[in-house]
C-alpha cells in the first residue's frame, strides 16, 4: 500500500468505499501501487497491470491487456470498438465487487501471468484505422497540417484518428479536429501535455 495514493481513496467520491474495496483486492494479490494518468496503477516487475478509476455511471478496473485474458466468464467490457488491448471490470454498487471477489483474483492473476509470459498483442498498424471525413477535408485543404500529421509518429497519429473517430456527431468530430490542429502542427501527440503534468 502506498500513502501517497491514499489521498484517492480517503476522498468523499460516490465510489469511496467501492475504490477502497478494490484497492484491498488488488493489493492482496502482491502488486506494486503507484500513480499514473491521475489514478492509482498497479504493477508487477515495472510493468502495468491494471487501473483503479471511475465515470459517472461505474467504476472499473481497467486490464492493460485485458484482451489477452481468457475471460470465462465474459465480463470484461471493450470501452470503445477502437480501444486495442484494454478491457475493463465494471462494478456499480460495493456488494457485487464482494460477490466477485474470487473472480477478481483470479483475473489479475492471470493478468500476471500474461507479462510473466511477455504475451503481446499484434497492434492495428495506423493505415488500418478509419480516418473520419472531417479529417480527411482538413489534411486535403491545409498541406502543412497533412506534412505535420505524418510526421509524428504512428502512435500519436492513432492517438489522433481514434479521438477523432470515437465522436459520433459530425460537428463533434469537426471540434474535436479544430482544437487538435495548433498540437499537430507543433509535433505534439494527443496526450502529451497531460503527461507533462503528471511527470511534475
Amino acid at each position: 500500500m502506498n500513502p501517497k495514493l491514499d489521498w484517492f481513496f480517503d476522498k468523499e467520491t460516490k465510489w469511496k468505499k467501492e475504490y477502497q474495496e478494490l484497492r484491498n483486492i488488488v493489493l492482496d494479490c502482491a502488486l506494486e501501487e503507484e500513480l499514473k494518468w491521475g489514478v492509482p496503477c498497479y504493477s508487477f516487475r515495472k510493468r502495468n497491470i491494471l487501473l483503479i478509476y471511475g465515470f459517472k455511471r461505474y467504476c472499473a478496473l481497467l486490464f492493460h491487456k485485458g484482451v489477452l485474458l481468457k475471460d470465462p466468464n465474459k465480463i470484461l467490457i471493450q470501452q470503445t470498438e477502437n480501444v486495442q488491448l484494454a478491457r475493463q471490470l465494471r462494478f456499480t454498487d460495493l456488494q457485487e465487487i464482494i460477490d466477485l471477489k474470487p473472480t477478481i483474483k483470479a483475473y489479475i492473476f492471470e493478468a500476471i501471468e500474461v507479462e510473466n509470459l511477455g504475451l503481446e498483442v499484434k497492434m492495428k498498424k495506423t493505415s488500418e484505422f478509419k480516418m473520419p471525413d472531417e479529417f480527411k477535408k482538413a489534411l486535403h485543404d491545409n498541406p502543412d497540417l497533412k506534412a505535420a500529421f505524418y510526421a509524428l509518429t504512428l502512435g500519436r497519429q492513432r492517438g489522433y484518428l481514434l479521438h477523432f473517430s470515437q465522436a459520433t456527431r459530425s460537428k463533434t468530430r469537426a471540434s474535436r479536429i479544430e482544437k487538435s490542429i495548433p498540437k499537430i502542427l507543433g509535433g505534439q501527440g494527443l496526450n502529451d501535455d497531460f503527461k507533462k503534468e503528471q511527470s511534475k
